[in-house]
């Protein structure tokens, strides 16, 4: 009797759950939740138009890949900081932050590209930096061309400096890594 009686609970217990996950339960949607508060509308009603498991995706979503920055907010830091160090007037400015902003997103595309290979990439990539440069120096007088190859420079070198500082935190990480696999203990078996 007293297997009969647990099964029963169990099965009511999930009945009971199945149709409450159905039909709402409280939560403003399913039957009953009615829209514009009059009580009688089927599927989802008032509340936010969402219900949570919907709500549970969409977060879960945005929090597994990076939201990317926009190339024209990009474009336009750089030109932030170019700015005073090459003298630009507002209409340089402009200019350049269009021009920038295209670079960026075909710099892009050429990234995501599968066809191409590694090599490939690289040339291309070198090949539109050329062409993004002849573009930014046609709105620049002789004076400020001298200033924003020097910006430039700068930039790489920060660029470098940011890379190489990076690779001796991984190097440094390796070696740290290969000394505790060096330092433990060996467990194979002797036969």
């Amino acid at each position: 009797m007293k297997p009969f009686q647990t099964l029963f609970i169990l099965v009511f217990s999930l009945f009971s759950f199945t149709v409450s996950a159905q039909y709402g339960s409280g939560y403003n949607n399913g039957y009953g939740g009615g829209y514009g508060g009059y009580g009688n509308g089927y599927g989802r009603g008032g509340g936010m138009g969402m219900d949570r498991s919907m709500m549970a995706g969409q977060q879960q979503g945005s929090q597994s890949k990076p939201k990317e920055t926009p190339p024209e907010e990009t474009a336009g830091m750089i030109v932030e900081q170019m700015k005073p160090q090459v003298n630009l007037d507002e209409l340089q400015a402009i200019a350049i932050t269009n021009v920038l902003a295209e670079s960026i997103r075909e710099q892009g595309i050429l990234l995501k590209n599968e066809s191409s290979n590694q090599d490939q990439k690289i040339e291309q990539i070198k090949a539109l930096r050329e062409s993004t440069d002849k573009k930014i120096t046609a709105f620049l007088n002789p004076d400020q061309i001298e200033k924003y190859k020097t910006f430039m420079d700068t930039l790489k070198e920060v660029k470098k400096t940011k890379s190489k500082k990076k690779k001796d935190k991984d190097s440094r990480e390796a070696s740290k890594e290969a000394k505790e696999v060096k330092d433990t203990p060996d467990t194979k078996i002797s036969e």
